[in-house]
């Protein structure tokens, strides 16, 4: 059993994989960084000053033992109160427009090298000549 997860691990598909995992996490972070250093608070002064990761709506009552503002959603959820978090959704949502329009350019990238590998090579100037030459000839009598 230990030899065949070894042929598993060794193949490159997986190895792969493994690559891809971790870059995408590292990418991941890059754009999770971008969007809530960034943008969000770009977007928020264009609003007016608006913090989005802010917005929620309380679903449920705040606990009697809870001492910390009654506006503050990351406080309020760790003390367990249900919170709609739309802030926090918008910001997610915003994260992954992020990712799936770099994943398109990327694609498209890859995409249009493939197309240009794959393109039939340009016949050199003197062999189109000679077939010139060869059809020419066929044709007289």
């Amino acid at each position: 059993m230990l030899k065949e997860f070894k042929a598993f691990i060794a193949r490159g598909n997986v190895l792969d994989l493994a690559v891809a995992v971790i870059i995408g996490a590292a990418f991941g972070r890059i754009v999770t960084s971008l969007t809530e250093d960034i943008l969000m608070p770009l977007i928020g002064k264009v609003s007016g000053g608006l913090d989005f990761s802010g917005y929620f709506l309380r679903l449920g009552p705040v606990p009697a033992g809870y001492t910390g503002s009654p506006d503050d959603y990351a406080a309020l959820k760790k003390a367990g109160v249900p919170l709609l978090g739309y802030g926090e959704f918008l910001t997610v949502a915003v994260n992954f427009v992020i990712v799936a329009f770099i994943i398109f350019l990327v694609v498209r990238a890859a995409n249009k090298l493939v197309d240009l590998r794959s393109a039939p090579a340009a016949e050199p100037a003197d062999v189109t000549l000679l077939r010139e030459i060869r059809d020419e000839l066929k044709r007289r009598p």
